[in-house]
């Protein structure tokens, strides 16, 4: 709904920078609004399962808060580069841009810092580091302590990290790791609870979608074969405008879960599987 309204806020404000009217206060100003806006864009062409034109983006978006003269937005941009190789499945990538933003970040009182090992325990699971997930998301507990929220928080969305989000991070690389049981699971649960209200400010439908298939996974990872199809079946019941590029993608992950789970030959595994099998490899979220 305001994929074209974006489009052309983005193209209003290079068009006033190309002028060459504006003064030097208004030019820092006029960069960071360009940086933000290719921000957005980028999401959304990774939304709409276009890695190449969102990373292409975010590297206008990078060059941008550079001129800005402004650490927040260029880390927050090296997340946004994360997050498109993750889902992407480059995850060396991903670790590797988490580890740039990180080091920007490391002076930074503000969420950003925080996505960011988010990020990088995320990406570590994939790759089967569970020494560095575990010490990424400890670090990412105590840094919440001290939180000062910025200029970017303060514009919140996707430019902040809420303590809703931080869950959902925390829990997904554990749930990549292959971990189950009664305590990681309602920490999973709990996650979820995070985003079941959309009036809450911090609410995504993207995030309550992915808690809810890390939950599934949890519950297949500790055998609780009904207890996964429960925690799914939201997300397979969500509109082909809401299948975005991140939701496919985990809702395949169960799906591989539950190919080598030992209860893959029991009816309710098998009708689950022919349900995660329709679910569109590619159906963007958004018209191209």
């Amino acid at each position: 709904m305001i994929w074209q309204d974006l489009l052309t806020a983005q193209e209003d404000v290079f068009r006033v920078l190309e002028g060459g009217r504006a003064r030097p206060a208004q030019r820092r100003d006029l960069h960071f609004n360009a940086g933000v806006l290719s921000f957005l864009v980028a999401k959304g062409f990774n939304d709409m399962e276009d890695p190449d034109q969102a990373m292409t983006m975010t590297r206008v978006a990078g060059f941008c808060a550079k001129e800005a003269e402004h650490p927040g937005l260029v880390a927050l941009v090296d997340g946004l580069k994360s997050l498109i190789a993750y889902w992407a499945g480059k995850t060396s990538d991903a670790l590797h841009y988490a580890s740039q933003g990180t080091a920007v970040a490391e002076t930074l009182n503000g969420t950003v810092g925080l996505w960011l090992l988010g990020l990088h325990a995320r990406a570590a699971a994939v790759l089967g580091d569970a020494e560095t997930v575990s010490a990424v998301n400890v670090a990412a507990a105590e840094r919440r302590e001290h939180l000062v929220l910025d200029d970017l928080d303060e514009l919140g969305g996707m430019l902040t990290y809420s303590v809703e989000k931080q869950r959902y991070y925390a829990v997904e690389s554990v749930a990549l790791l292959g971990a189950g049981g009664p305590d990681l699971a309602a920490q999973a649960e709990e996650a979820v609870r995070g985003f079941s209200d959309p009036h809450n400010p911090n609410w995504a439908f993207g995030d309550l979608a992915g808690a809810q298939c890390n939950l599934s996974l949890i519950r297949l990872h500790g055998g609780e074969l009904d207890g996964a199809a429960e925690a799914v079946r939201p997300v397979l019941d969500l509109p082909g405008t809401h299948r975005n590029n991140g939701i496919v993608v985990s809702a395949h992950r169960v799906h591989q879960a539950l190919i080598s789970s030992p209860a893959s030959t029991a009816s309710v595994a098998r009708e689950l599987r022919e349900e995660l099998e329709q679910f569109p490899a590619r159906r963007p979220a958004l018209p191209r």
